[in-house]
């Protein structure tokens, strides 16, 4: 069964409200400069988290954004609250968990793209569950954003994710969006696949890869229209197909538009700025294409630079891209 949404039913879609963003987020320790781990000199450290990555992208463009989550009573709990809040994005939802710590990668850059190695086992985040329901950051938001990442972590935070899309009522009180985000790393062999695919249906946005949907679903949907078959339920369905394109199904309609060039420095966290790009294109009334164009600039922010979170063009140098023709982008800069 398709849950309806309230917001849809008063025709209130998006709700009125802020974007919240649930989900764990780490210090990341990363190669200065960029090199293998095992003959790196000196690790920086910086944080990394698909939500926050979103809700600090959605600030960037002006959209107010709250971060729930969990932290450590740590060094590494308390730098990511302030590098957060210091974005724009309201953390008052984020609670502090004395008896667990903040979680820690490390990235692994190589000649065949950067590896990431998780110590996240048993940290404050993976200890949410669905009371978190209760809190005013969650009841007040317009719309949710999740990712596939959240239900990997532990019963209790699959638990949470299930009840933000398959509520006991059959309503939402807002829509919400999932980004698919699968990371193989996290989930036991075989595990990812009918759970991705239960939640990323219920969801009334969802995000995924085409080379990640034919990770867990095959690798005969050779195309966008061949995930929008397996996935016909989400309102909106965004569909990504690496540097080419991104193609948006809108109902029985569809938009595709090309990416634009990017010099790439490393890919990890441009997918999360996407998201928050295409979200801010839909929250400001954009239509889908420019929704689309604004994703994919975005994520060249996020492509540019060695962490998560890179900047955006300035305001006029973002409307001039959106009205460029795609052949014409440079991705911004």
């Amino acid at each position: 069964m398709t849950v309806t949404p309230a917001s849809r039913d008063t025709g209130r879609w998006p709700a009125p409200g802020p974007v919240t963003c649930i989900g764990e987020t780490m210090a990341a320790l990363v190669p200065e400069p960029a090199a293998p781990l095992d003959g790196a000199g000196r690790l920086g450290v910086r944080i990394a988290g698909a939500e926050s990555n979103v809700a600090m992208y959605l600030a960037d463009h002006g959209v107010p954004a709250r971060w729930v989550s969990a932290l450590g009573d740590d060094p590494f709990g308390r730098r990511i609250r302030a590098e957060v809040a210091a974005s724009g994005v309201d953390v008052s939802g984020v609670r502090t968990d004395p008896h667990r710590s903040t979680g820690v990668l490390f990235k692994d850059p190589g000649t065949d793209g950067t590896r990431v190695h998780y110590y996240r086992r048993g940290s404050a985040a993976s200890a949410l569950t669905p009371d978190l329901l209760d809190d005013d950051a969650v009841r007040t938001a317009g719309l949710i954003h999740l990712t596939g990442i959240t239900p990997a972590l532990s019963t209790g935070c699959r638990d949470l994710v299930t009840a933000l899309l398959e509520p006991a009522t059959g309503e939402r009180p807002c829509p919400v969006s999932f980004d698919v985000n699968y990371r193989a790393a996290l989930w036991p062999d075989g595990t990812a696949a009918p759970v991705l695919l239960r939640l990323a249906r219920r969801a009334d946005i969802t995000f995924v890869g085409l080379d990640e949907a034919q990770a867990l679903w095959g690798v005969g949907l050779t195309d966008a229209f061949a995930v929008r078959e397996l996935l016909p339920e989400p309102r909106i369905l965004v569909v990504k197909d690496g540097g080419r394109a991104a193609t948006a199904f809108d109902g029985p309609g569809f938009h595709t538009a090309p990416a634009p060039r990017v010099e790439v420095v490393e890919p990890v966290g441009a997918g999360d700025a996407f998201a928050a790009g295409f979200l801010a294109g839909l929250l400001r009334g954009e239509d889908t294409v420019r929704a689309l164009r604004l994703g994919h600039l975005t994520a060249g922010a996020a492509l540019r630079v060695i962490g998560d979170h890179g900047p955006l063009p300035d305001r006029a140098r973002l409307a001039a891209l959106l009205e460029a023709a795609p052949d014409e982008w440079s991705g911004g800069g």
